[in-house]
């Protein structure tokens, strides 16, 4: 299952959705062209904005709230939590 834990200044996602094969599983798919856009547009935007690793999964550390930041960090929740809705048995969030 992937875990998405999120809080005001961080974003969180671990694990693997199990959905399908590897290269198959279009959960973990999903998840990641989700996470990636979103990492990549407020970077293009405010390269200071956000730090990333991506050891052990994915932590988003949000280091500036603005309006844009803020919207893109919200949208990449509502599609995640979209994701969840479909697939409640391979992605879960939770707010801290």
């Amino acid at each position: 299952m992937i875990k998405v834990t999120i809080n005001s200044n961080k974003v969180s996602i671990t694990g693997h959705a199990l959905y399908d094969d590897y290269g198959k599983d279009i959960v973990c798919a999903s998840v990641s062209s989700i996470v990636i856009t979103t990492i990549n547009a407020i970077l293009r935007i405010d390269d200071e904005a956000i730090n990333y690793s991506e050891k052990n999964g994915v932590i988003i550390d949000i280091l500036k709230h603005d309006v844009v930041v803020d919207k893109l960090i919200e949208n990449l929740i509502d599609l995640l939590e979209n994701l969840e809705k479909e697939y409640p048995k391979y992605i879960e969030i939770r707010r801290c």
